[in-house]
Formats: C-alpha cells, structure tokens, sequence
C-alpha cells in the first residue's frame, strides 16, 4: 500500500514538531522515572545526543526523511545496540516511557495504538541477552 505524504504516521504525529515533542518528553520520563532506571543507566549522562539520533531515526521510520541514513548510513539498529545489555526487562521500561509520551504528544488513539505495536515489536527485537532465570521455587 502507498501512502501519500499526509498518510504517513510522520505527517499524522504532527510531522518535525510532534516527533521532536515525543522524543523529548520521552527522554524526559526516561531520566525521572524510577521504574526506568535499568534502561537510564545504559545511557550517557547526557541525554541529548541519543534525543538527536532517536528523532533522526523516527522521523524516517515513520516516513518523514530519512535524516538517520543520510547521516549516519543504514540504522543496523541491533548491531549498534548490542554492546549494552538488553533484555525484557530494558525493553519494557523503553516501553513505559514510550507509551506514556505517546499518550501525552500523540491525539489520535488509532496511531498510538499501531505505533505501540511497531514499536513493542522494535523494543522486543533489541534485546540481546536471555532474561534472568527465575529463582528455583519462583
């Protein structure tokens, strides 16, 4: 199916300033929640660079331009997060942050409900280490 520009879920989010309004308020729950903390501490101290590189990344995943290939060539997403250990736990916490940003930035329940699908699916496929065993008797 082609999409016209105005169909795209870059145009419907609100096109470069509801990306950059999601992103940042993403990043804003990542480096506050508590319940964050595992997927906080693999990141630098300062978040803007990886603010940077996620709305460069979103925006031509989403459809808008492809800012992340032109300046960094193909994402190879996992590749490049495979020295940080990831697993359901770090998924799920990006994932609280990203719901609660879309729900806060993002009106249109119909494209939050298949951005959290793409995205659960994006998180669940960065994981790069099996999840702690539970402990005998769990």
């Amino acid at each position: 199916m082609n999409e016209t520009d105005s169909d795209t879920p870059f145009a419907r989010i609100g096109g470069e300033a509801g990306l950059r309004s999601l992103v940042k308020r993403f990043y804003e729950l990542m480096d506050t929640l508590p319940e964050a903390y595992g997927i906080r501490k693999l990141h630098q101290p300062d978040l803007s660079g990886a603010e940077e590189k996620l709305y460069m990344y979103l925006c031509g995943w989403l459809g808008g331009p492809q800012l992340y290939v032109q300046k960094y060539g193909h994402p190879r997403l996992r590749a490049r997060h495979l020295p940080f250990p990831i697993a359901s736990d770090e998924a799920a916490q990006w994932m609280l942050c990203m719901r609660q940003a879309m729900a806060e930035t993002i009106a249109d329940e119909g494209l939050r409900k298949s951005l959290d699908k793409a995205l659960t699916d994006l998180a669940l496929h960065m994981r790069n280490r099996n999840d702690a065993p539970e402990a005998p008797g769990s």
